[in-house]
């Protein structure tokens, strides 16, 4: 049995996820952690839209990993639900533990529960060993993915 419990975030959660998403060279150079207000605004329009699902992992009280799925209703593929997976990250003394393996299991059971036929997520193309681990968990590499930074 697992002593790690998977719950959607709420605002106290959120200095621990941002601390997460700054750690890592990609993150450092884009995060603020010090700054919290557009975190805040953020985290408020997620929590409003029930499309959007901030989740935590919690070790003895602990914030230790997190992600976002977002539930997107689709013409294409008749009509399917699909869920793509954003913003995975496990604490760095957590890594190798097995947990981003629960986290994205989760993710992919709770898709199936909203309905959804296919689950999608994107990896920087600097994250190699992320590739390997999604495709060890059964996510094939299918589409080239394209960033207009507004």
């Amino acid at each position: 049995m697992s002593d790690i419990e998977i719950r959607r975030a709420t605002e106290a959660d959120l200095p621990a996820i941002i601390a997460m998403l700054a750690d890592d060279p990609l993150g450092a150079a884009r995060e603020s952690p010090d700054d919290l207000a557009p975190y805040r605004a953020a985290f408020e329009a997620l929590a409003a839209d029930p499309g959007q699902h901030q989740i935590v992992a919690v070790r003895e009280g602990r914030t230790v990993g997190t992600l976002q799925l977002t539930v997107i209703p689709g013409l294409s593929r008749r009509g399917a639900t699909r869920s793509i997976i954003e913003g995975v990250r496990v604490h760095s003394d957590e890594r190798g533990s097995g947990l981003g393996t629960q986290l994205i299991e989760w993710a992919v059971a709770e898709s199936r529960t909203l309905g959804c036929q296919m689950v999608q997520l994107t990896s920087d193309a600097t994250r190699v060993d992320a590739h390997r681990f999604y495709e060890r968990l059964g996510f094939e590499a299918s589409h080239l993915g394209f960033k207009f930074q507004l």
